[in-house]
């Protein structure tokens, strides 16, 4: 006979506010089998949790429902509380009145009638609830690092400082992503190859680090703690082991050269190649796609000058699998493609860049050594005009989120302009300066005051050229909306900062959510901010957002620690409210028929197939499994389920039909 009590929470008065707490207690108290039926002022505090467990130990109460509110909130503290009471936990049930209710409805009898059905309907599914055990899932201590920029990199030596093994893949030939292609860094002005640099060899010489570079995740299966990752790692046509990183092989290249990517298509790069000076791993590549021998058979210079023999051009794809535990999302961003603005004149002149652009212009190891020249004739420019936001907060090219660093990216390159072309004008188109971060403001200052950067406050129109020169067209808004005509020798566009290439695909291959710009999204943006939906899989720097260096490595050791905090036990402890197959009757009357939609339709891949023997050994017949440590309880197999043999524990077809008729008074 079920004995179930019943405490509704007044919450303050985000509930009793509107909903008449007492008398929903006194209706509920009618209701067959319902034991005891109260209300309190708080019933999540230290006195209300007390209430339940006397109430549980007193009335021998079989079932317990709180009407309180969202069970997301307060859910794992009653149920606690009723297993220190003896208890089961899963014989505990929430019934939301706040926002399924009181903060949805004004003060009224019907809210307070709506709060009782609400509370009737939870009674009779608790009435039908079992008593569950939580599902005990090995962990498997080693975490995948997806990205190598700074975010992988701090993510996976924070995880492998602890003691756990990582494995590491970067889809290029090196690590250090985009803050390698950065000349100095915002507002310290540091170099950034040498603040980058020794967090590259450390990746290289951690032992618990395993890194693959030139390599792409293929797959990824199973569930938090138990994960099996498959990896291509792609042919670099040269055995890294043998090949001494000597630079011969580059130097004799016979194929044409392409731009080259790490300097933004303004220098050159052969075929073999290493990306720049400091790569980590600093050996080559074969860029198959430009490799003469690859495109018409013929050539093999680097493969007669190379002095160890590492040239291997019948390498091919390698597939290998990893069991691991946890995955760490660090694929960072891209920037827009200028060409996206055909007003600014990009592509069409040579000398409107980008930001990035002017990066390699003024990095030591860009095409010009450090020193800014304009791409179309090599000249030192006399007079630039940066703009910024272009792009960015612009809902016309459907971006219109800020890309953050932006502002103060604009202000550094002026500052960098002004230190290396002495005498030179510098102007800065802006819409309003965002400079939200430890010392940022005064470095936006600093450019202006005391660096003579020009800015004018107004978006540009458009760019033309006119007798040799870049003719830019804007409007100074604090000066009226006066319009404003820039004569300069070279034009830096401050482009968007967007989600990289592939994440779209990736986030479905992971099963993880993305938002509409195809940024991963955070399971909350303020409780959960470095975890996805999928449990296990965790998110680092600008792979959600654009973000700078200081955020982005915060971030990343605040998804190390989430791993940290997972692999701290050898076991993970799971709800239970996860798929079953009916195997109530005997074997051979089990409902499930065998027709295995659920296996196709599972995307977690947690259902298998089982033979059912008789007695003799023979086979009666196959039918469906489910792997309870991979299944996440989303009910698709229950859709897809045609003799209805799945039910998901603790929300069975029988406990939603009861809530159903609860309803409706029958």
């Amino acid at each position: 006979m079920s004995k179930i009590g019943v405490f509704v929470c007044h919450c303050g008065e985000n509930i009793s506010a509107t909903v008449d707490c007492e008398k929903v207690a006194a209706e509920v108290a009618k209701v067959d089998g319902v034991e005891v039926s109260t209300d309190y002022k708080y019933m999540c505090s230290d006195p209300g949790q007390t209430l339940i467990k006397e109430a549980i130990r007193e009335k021998g109460l079989t079932g317990v429902v709180v009407a309180a509110c969202s069970p997301r909130m307060h859910e794992p503290t009653f149920r606690k509380a009723c297993a220190e009471a003896g208890l089961n936990p899963y014989l505990c049930e929430i019934t939301n009145l706040r926002e399924h209710c009181s903060w949805v409805h004004e003060k009224s009898e019907a809210t307070t009638e709506k709060a009782t059905d609400l509370v009737r309907m939870l009674v009779e599914k608790v009435r039908r609830n079992k008593p569950l055990e939580a599902i005990k899932v090995p962990i498997t201590k080693k975490a995948l690092v997806i990205g190598g920029g700074i975010a992988g990199i701090q993510a996976a030596l924070d995880i492998a400082n602890a003691g756990h093994k990582v494995i590491l893949v970067e889809k290029e030939p090196s690590i250090g992503g985009h803050m390698s292609q950065l000349s100095e860094t915002f507002p310290t002005l540091d170099c950034s190859q040498c603040i980058l640099t020794p967090r590259m060899v450390d990746v290289a010489q951690n032992p618990n680090i395993t890194l693959h570079t030139y390599a792409e995740l293929e797959k990824l299966e199973g569930s938090i703690g138990s994960f099996k990752a498959t990896i291509r790692l792609k042919a670099k046509s040269v055995d890294q082991k043998a090949c001494t990183g000597c630079g011969a092989c580059s130097a004799k290249c016979a194929s044409r050269k392409i731009p080259s990517e790490f300097n933004a298509g303004l220098g050159l790069r052969t075929a073999i190649y290493t990306p720049f000076p400091q790569a980590v791993p600093n050996k080559p590549v074969i860029d198959k796609a430009t490799c003469l021998y690859y495109q018409k058979g013929k050539c093999k210079a680097c493969e007669r000058i190379c002095p160890t023999g590492a040239i291997q051009f019948d390498k091919e794809d390698e597939l290998i699998t990893e069991d691991i535990g946890a995955v760490v999302l660090a694929t960072g961003f891209d920037v827009l493609q200028p060409d996206f603005f055909p007003e600014y004149g990009y592509g069409k002149y040579k000398d409107v860049i980008t930001g990035l652009q002017f990066e390699r212009l003024a990095s030591a190891s860009g095409p010009t050594l450090g020193e800014i020249r304009r791409p179309s004739d090599g000249a030192t420019p006399r007079k630039v005009v940066f703009i910024a936001c272009a792009g960015s907060r612009d809902p016309a090219k459907g971006i219109p989120y800020c890309s953050k660093i932006c502002c103060m990216y604009t202000a550094k390159h002026a500052m960098l302009y002004q230190h290396k072309v002495h005498g030179g004008e510098s102007y800065v188109f802006y819409m309003d300066i965002r400079a939200a971060g430890k010392s940022y403001e005064e470095f936006v200052r600093r450019a202006i005051e005391e660096d003579g950067a020009n800015y004018v406050r107004g978006r540009v129109a458009r760019v033309y050229e006119k007798n040799g020169k870049l003719v830019v067209c804007g409007a100074d808004t604090l000066r009226g909306g006066t319009s404003v005509e820039v004569e300069a020798d070279m034009v830096v566009l401050a482009t968007a900062g967007v989600a990289s290439q592939g994440s779209e695909a990736l986030a479905q291959k992971m099963h993880v959510s993305y938002d509409a710009y195809k940024f991963f999204a955070e399971a909350h943006p303020k409780l959960k901010p470095v975890e996805t939906n999928t449990a296990g899989i965790y998110l680092c720097g600008a792979c959600q957002a654009p973000k700078d260096i200081p955020e982005t490595v915060g971030m990343a050791s605040g998804a190390a620690s989430k791993v940290i905090g997972l692999f701290s036990s050898s076991e993970l402890t799971r709800e239970p409210l996860v798929a079953v197959v009916n195997r109530t009757a005997p074997p051979e009357f089990s409902t499930c028929v065998g027709c295995f939609m659920c296996e196709t339709a599972c995307p977690y891949q947690a259902i298998g197939r089982e033979e059912i023997k008789d007695r003799a050994g023979s086979v009666i017949k196959t039918v469906a499994k489910i792997n309870p440590g991979l299944c996440q309880g989303c009910g698709t197999c229950v859709a897809f389920c045609r003799s209805k043999a799945i039910d998901i524990q603790g929300f069975s077809n029988e406990q939603m039909f009861a809530e159903v008729q609860a309803a409706l008074g029958m």
